[in-house]
Formats: C-alpha cells, structure tokens, sequence
C-alpha cells in the first residue's frame, strides 16, 4: 500500500452530522486523501473544512458546487471517490453526477426509491462505474439482518420498529426497508391473519412492506439510529436489536466501502456485498 497513490475523496453533506464523521475519518485514514468539502449551508461556504468539524485545518475550503468538485476530484492521479450523506431530494441527481463524471460514488443518504436505483444500476454498469448504496454502514446492522434471516426460516411472524432522531427526512428508514425486503426474499409471506383487523386511526399498524412485514417509524430527540426485529411464535418471542450510541461506529463501513468501490464496475446495494 506504500506505493500506492492515496484514494482521492469528495465528501457531500460535509457539514452535517455524518459528513463530519466521514471527513474526520477520511483526514485519518493513512490510504486517503480529502480533496473537497461540499455543503449547501451558506454558514460553512468558504471556511476550511478541518476548521468547521474542529480537527484542525485541512486546507480544504467547503464549496457549495458539486459538479465543479467532482471535475476538480476527477483531476487526480488516482481514481477518486464521493462519499455523499446528504438529503433525499437531491441524493439521486448527486449520484447520477458522480457517474457521469467518473467519480465513483459512495452513498450513505437514504429515501431513494427503486425505480431510481434501478436507473442508476443502469447508469454505473453502462459506464462500467462502481456505485456502492448502503442504507447502513454498521458491520453490527449486517450481523442483525443475517440473524433475521435465518430466524425467518424458522418464525412465520415479524414486524420490523426503527427508531431515529427527529432530523431525519425519509421514513421508513433505508435499513428498515432493506430488511424487510431481505426477508422478503425468502420465499414466504409472513404474518398471516388471525383475525379481521380495523384501523381505529389510520396508520396504527404500520407500513405494509410486502410479504406482510409491517416496519414501525419512530422519530424522537436523544435517538440516533436504532433498529428492532421481533419474531413471534406460539409462546414465545424473539427479539434482535441494534442500537447506535455514536457516529463514529459507521465509520469503518464507510471507509471499507471506499476501498472496495475502486475495484467494482457495477452498481452494489448494501454493506454485505463488500464484506
């Protein structure tokens, strides 16, 4: 690793709650190098990054330009890479603009539907282009979702509850859906009824996810980002849970993520395709 080039990285959102992390984590990582800051809030614009986030200075000054970014990232020796936690209005044009310019993009920003990952799959095998999506970067979400699944061969009924601060602009989450529709997968429909229920108020039972999954929202200050699946049988239940205290547990995810983009030519979706 000595002779070689460090990878080169944009960070978009770099001023929110998980940009901080990334550039933090990037400015550490001995194989890395940041190379712009892009962050919409005119409160950053023109600051040095490193100044913004209190690491110290990077010398990267926060832009709001994504596109003169990239086409200043795609300037570098090596092949560089957009890591973008942003928000889900402008996730899907952000990636779209980091396969065109042959930036390969990393993305943690959830609420992308699936007629726009089907597009951009399109895009980044087209552009023979690695793209990595992953609704969660914590290698403690992959765990949980792989016990799920095998739990599933053996329990006929599950809902699915996340938990997130009230900040957050999708719902369900990404992580909650990719559950869902990994269980989904299995072949059977889960919770079958057992009686003829009513809605008292609309909404009371949750969000139909298919299969009969039903996800569970909530949104509340003191929360970061926590997930439960609970499988139900006749006397018993079974819980799993995963529960996020701080930020900086997505940050090994994202940094493996940033590695193993450079040797893909196609659109990947989850952090367990990279393990």
């Amino acid at each position: 690793m000595a002779n070689q080039l460090p990878i080169p990285v944009v960070v978009n959102g770099a001023g929110g709650k998980m940009g901080r992390e990334v550039v933090q984590a990037v400015a550490e990582a001995p194989d890395m190098i940041l190379v712009g800051a892009v962050d919409r809030n005119p409160e950053y614009l023109g600051q040095d990054i490193g100044e913004v986030i209190g690491c110290g200075p990077l010398e990267i000054p926060v832009l709001n330009d994504l596109e003169g970014t990239l086409g200043m990232a795609l300037q570098e020796k090596q092949s560089a890479v957009m890591v973008d936690f942003t928000h889900p209005n402008s996730v899907y044009e952000n990636t779209r603009a980091a396969i065109a310019y042959g930036i390969r993009p990393v993305i943690g920003t959830t609420g992308m539907s699936p007629e726009q990952i089907q597009d951009l799959a399109a895009f980044a095998e087209k552009s023979s282009m690695g793209c990595a999506i992953i609704p969660n970067f914590s290698i403690g979400m992959v765990l949980l979702q792989q016990a799920a699944i095998a739990a599933s061969q053996h329990f006929d009924h599950v809902e699915i509850i996340e938990l997130h601060h009230n900040q957050k602009a999708d719902a369900p989450s990404g992580t909650a859906i990719q559950t869902a529709q990994m269980l989904a997968e299995m072949g059977k429909t889960f919770n079958p009824p057992q009686v003829k229920e009513t809605e008292k108020i609309a909404g009371a039972r949750g969000s139909e996810a298919g299969e009969g999954i039903r996800i569970h929202s909530i949104r509340l200050p003191g929360l970061i980002a926590h997930q439960e699946v609970i499988f139900g049988a006749a006397g018993q239940v079974y819980t799993l849970r995963h529960d996020t205290s701080d930020r900086a547990c997505y940050m090994p995810g994202v940094l493996l993520s940033i590695r193993k983009i450079l040797q893909l030519k196609t659109l990947v979706y989850g952090l367990e395709k990279l393990l």
